[in-house]
């Protein structure tokens, strides 16, 4: 399967203690790395880990690789960010539907609840692998 990972799947990754993290060993079979993300999800990644050199050795190790450039697409992120106001939609999220949109045969990995409500493209539904719901 095609990836793109959302920070909730780095940490889980990362953290053997985290509450997701069978889920992520088990998903991290299914993939065909490495999986797609942004340098935003890479800070949160490191916040939660406490770990810069998590992070790094990733990127080194082509579990991840940076697929976004945000700068190229500010006018389709500002849209985003004013259509999820309500939300308070992370950074991060915002470059992650974008990447779906980037991407459409790619699936979206992550814990966050808020991609079941997000749209790429204004109405469709993202592809998305998330922990089954407790």
């Amino acid at each position: 399967m095609n990836a793109i990972a959302d920070t909730g799947l780095l940490v889980a990754l990362g953290r053997e203690k985290d509450q997701y993290h069978d889920w992520a060993v088990e998903i991290a079979e299914q993939i065909t790395w490495p999986a797609l993300t942004c340098e935003a999800v890479l800070a949160e990644t490191a916040f939660h880990l406490q770990s810069s050199e998590q992070v790094l050795a990733m990127l080194e190790e082509n579990v991840i690789r940076i697929a976004f450039d945000c700068a190229t697409h500010l006018e389709r992120l500002r849209d985003l960010a004013t259509r999820y106001a309500d939300r308070n939609a992370d950074f991060a999220d915002l470059c992650l539907i974008r990447m779906s949109e980037l991407y459409p045969r790619h699936t979206v990995l992550t814990v966050d609840e808020d991609f079941r409500v997000y749209r790429r493209n204004k109405r469709e539904a993202i592809p998305l692998l998330c922990p089954p719901r407790k």
